[in-house]
């Protein structure tokens, strides 16, 4: 449905009629999407971001709830954040990855990697199993902004994370990783990576989505601290 925002008047937002969640069993849920003739560039994502949407495939949403408010935006500051403890050894384990950046994701490579990933480490979700369809739609759909950082080690594709630079900061879209290698704890390392990125480009906020105090596979993100979290229109610092 229409929807007049605080966003900005002139940009019409749809809802979705509640579904089953994705995250919290036997809990009904809602999206609210920006008009998808609109086309999202570096200015509009980086506003909505500011206001806890994000972006999946072609679309930028949020959840809506009617009586839930459990997914929580939330974001990292390289003003207060700094590596250290299990951080810094995990930074250290991969310093021997090499990373190429590229406006495409092209190959098969990827999708290989993409396939083995959600089917080992996503088995229980609504992304499974994945589909070439669904790689095309969520993963390689991007704008203009959007940048593959893609992670070999001697040579072997490892990693991938789809990021979306902000004129403001990074968005974490997704990343994807060999599943074969808990010991680098790659996930973690990239959100790692992708801070250090942040400095060169000389901007402050790495948006990693949302954050669910009752689903395990959000957990990771809660362990960055300090963090910033959306709580009722507000980006509050949590120590």
């Amino acid at each position: 449905m229409n929807s007049k925002s605080k966003i900005n008047d002139s940009i019409r937002l749809f809802r979705t009629a509640p579904h089953a969640c994705s995250y919290i069993e036997q809990q009904r849920a809602a999206t609210v999407f920006v008009d998808p003739e609109l086309t999202i560039d570096k200015p509009l994502n980086s506003k909505l971001s500011n206001f806890g949407y994000r972006r999946s495939g072609a679309h930028l949403y949020r959840p809506d709830c009617d009586d839930c408010k459990a997914c929580i935006a939330c974001r990292l500051s390289v003003n207060h954040f700094h590596i250290a403890g299990r951080y810094k050894r995990i930074w250290n384990r991969n310093q021997d990855l090499e990373v190429q950046e590229t406006s495409q994701l092209e190959g098969n490579e990827a999708f290989a990697l993409y396939r083995r990933y959600i089917n080992t480490r996503h088995s229980d979700g609504d992304m499974y199993p994945a589909t070439i369809e669904q790689y095309d739609a969520f993963i390689r759909t991007k704008v203009a902004s959007t940048r593959f950082y893609k992670f070999y080690l001697e040579g072997q594709l490892v990693a991938v994370s789809v990021t979306d630079v902000l004129e403001q900061g990074l968005s974490a879209v997704y990343t994807f990783f060999d599943p074969d290698l808990p010991k680098r704890s790659l996930g973690n390392y990239i959100i790692l990576w992708q801070m250090e990125k942040l400095k060169q480009l000389q901007l402050q906020y790495l948006f990693l989505g949302y954050w669910i105090k009752d689903s395990p596979k959000m957990q990771y993100k809660s362990t960055f601290r300090p963090i910033e979290m959306l709580v009722d229109g507000k980006w509050l610092l949590v120590k």
